[in-house]
């Protein structure tokens, strides 16, 4: 029997994506703060960004990787 809605996996991924974006964007807001005074919302999303993006080919590769 197939579940109805969204599936599980499906929702983990989004929720990964979501935690790993904020993580990245606090963490770059407050290094851009601490260290330079400011912190453009700007940079601090595109850079985010590159992570979660840098985050998921990871995750890609890795899972490739051990399939052989």
């Amino acid at each position: 029997m197939q579940p109805r809605g969204v599936h599980p996996v499906i929702l983990r991924e989004l929720f990964i994506i979501i935690a790993a974006f904020a993580a990245f964007a606090s963490a770059v807001a407050t290094y851009s703060v601490a260290f330079h005074g400011t912190a453009s919302l700007k940079e601090v999303l595109s850079t985010a960004f590159a992570a979660v993006v840098g985050l998921y080919a990871g995750r890609h590769l890795e899972r490739r990787l051990t399939r052989g």
